[in-house]
Order: C-alpha cells, then sequence, then structure tokens
C-alpha cells in the first residue's frame, strides 16, 4: 500500500468549502484503487491567520511542509489584509521556496461547460499552458526611491535568468514532443527590448533541439485576441510569469469560468513537494453559504493524481466532471444550478463509482 502525505492549506473565504470536496473525491480514488492511500495534515495558515498572529504561516512553515508529497490550497485573500501580504508571505514564498518553476494550467472546454463564445465546438478550445513560475516580472526586485516626495520614482525589474527562461521552454517543448502538438510562444519582445528579446532567442535555440515540434510565436496582446477569436490555434503554450497569469484567466472565462479552472505548480526534480489550487480567489461575498463551485478544486486533484503517476486516475476524475457538466443536475449557482458545494462533490464520486 502506497501513502501519498499531503498538506492541506485551505486558507481563506471558500478555501476550504471547496477542499474538503477535492478532498472527497481523493479519498474515492484511494477506495477505488485498493492499493493507495492519502494522508491528509491541516494547516491553519492564511489572512485570518494573519489577523490573529500576524504573520501568513508558522516562522517553521516550509521546514514542516518539506516532509510531505504534495501541498493541496484552496484560496488565499481576505478584507483587511493587503493583497500583496498575502501573496507574498504564503503562495509565492511556497512557490519560491520549493522551486515550482514549473506551473500548469489546463485551458480545456469540457462537454456541457458554458462557453461565452459563439459557434465554438469543444476540440476547439484545448491546450495546455505552461507558465514560468519562479522568476520573470514577480521577481520581486526593484526599489522605491524618494517615498511620498514630488521626486517619488518606483522601479519594479523583470529578472530573466538563462537557467530559468531555458528550463521552462525546454519543459515545453518535451511536453509538446509528448503529446505532438504544437508549440506557441507568447512574449512581447517589440516593447520589451532586453527580457522579451532574450526570451524569443531562447525559444528558437531550444527549438533547434527538437526540430519535430511545430512551433509559432505571438505578441501577447495578438495572442489574446486570439484566444478569443480562434483558440485552436494553440494546443501547448509557453510564456513568462505575468503573462501567463493574465491569459490563464482569459483562458479560464472562455473554458466555463472560474470555477472550472485548476492550476498545478511543480518542482519537476521532485526534491521539494510541488502545490495543487483551484486557481480562484478566496470570494468572501459567498463564504459560508455553501454555494461556491468545488470543481475546479476537484480538476486540481486531478492533475495531483496526475502528479503522483496515476494518469488513469487523473482522467477518471476528469471524465466524472465532465458527466456532472453534461448531466446537468448538480450544478452550483454560477453554472446555472442550485445544487450546494458538497452535493456537486459527492455528484462527481457518484460518477467515478
Amino acid at each position: 500500500m502506497k501513502t501519498h502525505k499531503i498538506a492541506v492549506i485551505a486558507g481563506d473565504g471558500i478555501g476550504p468549502e471547496v477542499l474538503d470536496e477535492g478532498i472527497k473525491v481523493l479519498n474515492k480514488v484511494a477506495e477505488l484503487k485498493g492499493d493507495v492511500k492519502f494522508e491528509f495534515v491541516h494547516f491553519p495558515w492564511g489572512c485570518e491567520y494573519y489577523l490573529k498572529h500576524g504573520k501568513m504561516m508558522d516562522d517553521d512553515g516550509m521546514e514542516k511542509l518539506k516532509e510531505f508529497d504534495a501541498i493541496f490550497l484552496g484560496a488565499v485573500g481576505f478584507p483587511g489584509v493587503p493583497d500583496h501580504i498575502s501573496l507574498w508571505d504564503l503562495l509565492l514564498r511556497i512557490r519560491k521556496g520549493f522551486d515550482q518553476y514549473l506551473n500548469l494550467r489546463p485551458v480545456q472546454l469540457l462537454e456541457g461547460a458554458p462557453c461565452p463564445l459563439k459557434d465554438v465546438k469543444k476540440e476547439d478550445i484545448d491546450m495546455i499552458v505552461v507558465r514560468e513560475n519562479s522568476e520573470g516580472e514577480y521577481a520581486g526586485a526593484g526599489d522605491w526611491l524618494f517615498k511620498g516626495k514630488p521626486e517619488e520614482v518606483v522601479l519594479q525589474t523583470g529578472v530573466f535568468s538563462r537557467k530559468g527562461t531555458e528550463r521552462i521552454i525546454r519543459h515545453a517543448y518535451e511536453l509538446a514532443r509528448k503529446e505532438k502538438k504544437t508549440l506557441t510562444s507568447i512574449s512581447k519582445a517589440n516593447a520589451l527590448n532586453y527580457s522579451m528579446v532574450f526570451w524569443d532567442e531562447v525559444f528558437e535555440e531550444v527549438g533547434k533541439e527538437y526540430p519535430d515540434v511545430k512551433t509559432y510565436s505571438y505578441l501577447v496582446d495578438a495572442a489574446a485576441m486570439f484566444f478569443v477569436k480562434e483558440p485552436q490555434r494553440f494546443q501547448i503554450v509557453v510564456t513568462s510569469n505575468l503573462f501567463g497569469d493574465i491569459i490563464t484567466d482569459l483562458g479560464a472565462a472562455i473554458a466555463g469560468g472560474m470555477g472550472l479552472a485548476a492550476g498545478a505548480n511543480i518542482n519537476p526534480e521532485r526534491k521539494y513537494p510541488s502545490m495543487f489550487e483551484p486557481i480562484h480567489g478566496s470570494a468572501p461575498d459567498i463564504a459560508g453559504k455553501g454555494i461556491a463551485n468545488p470543481l475546479a478544486s476537484v480538476w486540481s486533484v486531478s492533475q495531483m493524481l496526475d502528479f503522483f503517476g496515476y494518469e488513469d486516475w487523473g482522467k477518471k476524475v476528469l471524465d466524472a466532471i465532465e458527466a456532472v457538466l453534461v448531466e446537468a443536475k448538480t450544478l452550483t449557482p454560477d453554472l446555472g444550478g442550485t445544487a450546494k458545494t458538497n452535493e456537486v462533490g459527492d455528484a462527481v464520486v457518484a460518477k467515478l463509482q
């Protein structure tokens, strides 16, 4: 019997509600599979913890988390705590500290999911965005000079190392080769005359080793337009931290909304634990009402199963989500239904069974 230890950081707002349903699905997979079990340890960290203790996580939090095979994160953000504190002191601290430089965001239109685009078929929206997750525009480098004076100057510096840029681009090429799909790089070299010129050069350099992979390269503004007008252009997409953050939310909007958006923060070398999360916010306005959509949380469970090497079960979980969407009997209000959060989780478990 293989045991996977999972650290649960339910976080704020609807985080605990949606994570409960993901855990329910993982436990059902363990029961059906028979030779694996998942052991969960809960940590109370997040904004509400910050309001009580003046910090987002314990001082030795990273040491504690290091012992786990994976981290399951709910949502972070709460009124009264500035967003940059909640982001930098928990989520980015984990991503950077555990070198989770690979962010995988599936942008896939499932059967039965609402799509705001006209005349778009399921197969038209089926991509994986490979986002650089450790440096770039979110490196946190810069300065704030002459604060509060008329000559105030703010510098925000993007950091693009050869190591960081090359490893994310190479991972995208490997994925495109394995899946026999096209690879599109998204940058902005016409305006960002150092970082993105460098990015494009590395994309071309690494590409010489993958002559079998068909590639495209778009400026980010044009890519955003094509996400909406011709999403079928994209299969595997690789991009920087900031652009990846933005276009994956656009991707979520065209593939059923934030309630279906999942993300994986991966340390490919497995030296540290990787982290899986629904990428929506904490939605404090609906917290505690039992109406939050847990399907993004369940989709991130599918990604976790893939990561553990149980791709067949990852696919079964995704198929179960799709079956619930197609049946359209047990959906939360954001998808036009009246079901409660826990009822949607139960419906996915029933489809798995």
